[in-house]
């Protein structure tokens, strides 16, 4: 039996919530149950009893509010120990079209992909600001230089899992899982693939965007967070040759300006700048070096800990079984 979870995160979703749930499917083809779940990140609403009425079958609850991205992994962890086989994440604003979740997870049924990204028409979004349609096309364009993959709406939501995907997904970001997700199936060689899918109308303002400034701050640290911690080698090499070559130029100048000038002009603090910047260039390339090695370490922690969660799957079905 081939079982769909789907989960959403919620956190003070009371006046949106029913209308998401009233659209999500309970029969899809190509799998044979389907649940929901939702993970309630600390909501002082009715948003619990809002799924219950309309007969939510798992709930995840935190204390008090811990974020998105936490949700989210509280949400694969649950699913999992469901016995879920598919995933997929939806938002509770009804922001995604829940008729697309057919077309969503068949990548996965038919095995040709462990990631499904639904990638909306973001141009065609009129809600969306100017600034913030750049920054969902920059930030997805950094993701597939840094994951190696080709998906087009990063930012995206609205995305289904495997139980092998989810098993070895981690998120670190406490702001979004979105962009770290699928660079990470990118670097450990998942099939990640897209689709394009369609939006419902405007409920409510964007949780993550209270104000363009902010987001613009938290998109940037975001993805520079990323950059370092999955290509830390190429994010230092790159940051450390910008002192190291005007360091260089400096030198090169001091040298010409010396043969040219001879000694009457020392030239003393354009000659103690260049190598300051120098050993700043040479300092930032070591940490990109330490940094590099130091992920091979991680790399081994996560496939320590994928063989504990299957083996904890699999001990969790033999005994339901």
């Amino acid at each position: 039996m081939t079982k769909l979870i789907i989960q959403i995160p919620c956190f003070n979703e009371e006046a949106t919530l029913g209308l998401t749930l009233a659209e999500l499917p309970r029969q899809v083809a190509g799998v044979d149950r389907v649940e929901w779940l939702i993970i309630n990140d600390g909501s002082t609403d009715r948003t619990v009893e809002v799924a219950r009425s309309h007969g939510v079958d798992h709930i995840v609850s935190f204390d008090h509010n811990q974020g998105l991205a936490r949700a989210f992994m509280a949400g694969l962890e649950a699913s999992l120990k469901a016995g879920a086989d598919i995933i997929v994440n939806t938002d509770a604003d009804n922001q995604y079209c829940a008729a697309d979740i057919p077309a969503l997870i068949e990548p996965i049924v038919l095995g040709r992909a462990e990631i499904v990204i639904g990638a909306r028409p973001i141009r065609r979004i009129k809600h969306f600001s100017p600034i913030k349609k750049f920054l969902q096309e920059f930030g997805s364009w950094v993701v597939r230089m840094v994951s190696n993959t080709d998906i087009p709406d990063a930012p995206s939501g609205f995305r289904a899992l495997s139980r092998n995907a989810a098993l070895q997904i981690n998120v670190f970001n406490s702001y979004t899982y979105t962009l770290e997700m699928i660079i990470q199936a990118g670097q450990k060689g998942m099939v990640i693939t897209s689709i394009p899918i369609r939006t419902n109308g405007y409920l409510r303002p964007s949780r993550l965007v209270k104000s363009i400034p902010a987001y613009i701050r938290r998109s940037i640290l975001t993805i520079l967070r990323i950059f370092m911690t999955y290509k830390p080698l190429k994010f230092f090499f790159l940051l450390g040759s910008i002192p190291f070559t005007l360091g260089t130029l400096l030198g090169v100048r001091w040298l010409v300006l010396f043969f040219i000038e001879g000694t009457l002009r020392a030239r003393v603090p354009s000659l103690v700048l260049a190598a300051i910047l120098i050993l700043i260039g040479f300092q930032l390339w070591i940490f990109g070096l330490v940094a590099d090695l130091m992920s091979v370490n991680r790399r081994i922690l996560e496939d320590i800990q994928l063989r504990l969660r299957r083996a904890e799957v699999e001990r969790r079905e033999k005994e339901e079984s």
